[in-house]
């Protein structure tokens, strides 16, 4: 009876040898990982850089967009009279002239 709980003990640290050194490579590995995770997650890809920068842009166009259909209105009331319209055309337009600068120009090649 004694030599088989012998010859278990003998055997456990060969069982365990490959868990041990594989929880001991985790835990020297574990800061390095740790390090490379937190350098990813404060820096940003090119490619997410720009995919924000496109984002940011076409938001911007529509902007102008929206605003140019108002001031379209607002030039239509004000040809037709109303002077309260030409202010808002006025500013709309302000706005506008405001924006272009921020969306660049599309090329024709």
């Amino acid at each position: 009876m004694l030599r088989p709980c012998v010859l278990a003990t003998a055997a456990l640290p060969l069982l365990l040898g490959g868990c041990l050194a594989k929880t001991a490579f985790d835990v020297a590995t574990a800061p390095v990982r740790v390090a490379a995770k937190a350098v990813d997650l404060a820096t940003t890809s090119q490619s997410e850089a720009d995919e924000a920068r496109g984002r940011e842009i076409r938001r911007r166009e529509e902007e102008i967009g929206k605003l140019q259909r108002d001031y379209d209105k607002q030039a239509d009331r004000c040809a037709r009279g109303n002077e309260d319209a030409c202010r808002r055309a006025n500013a709309l337009r302000a706005q506008i002239q405001e924006l272009l600068p921020t969306v660049p120009l599309e090329r024709d090649d």
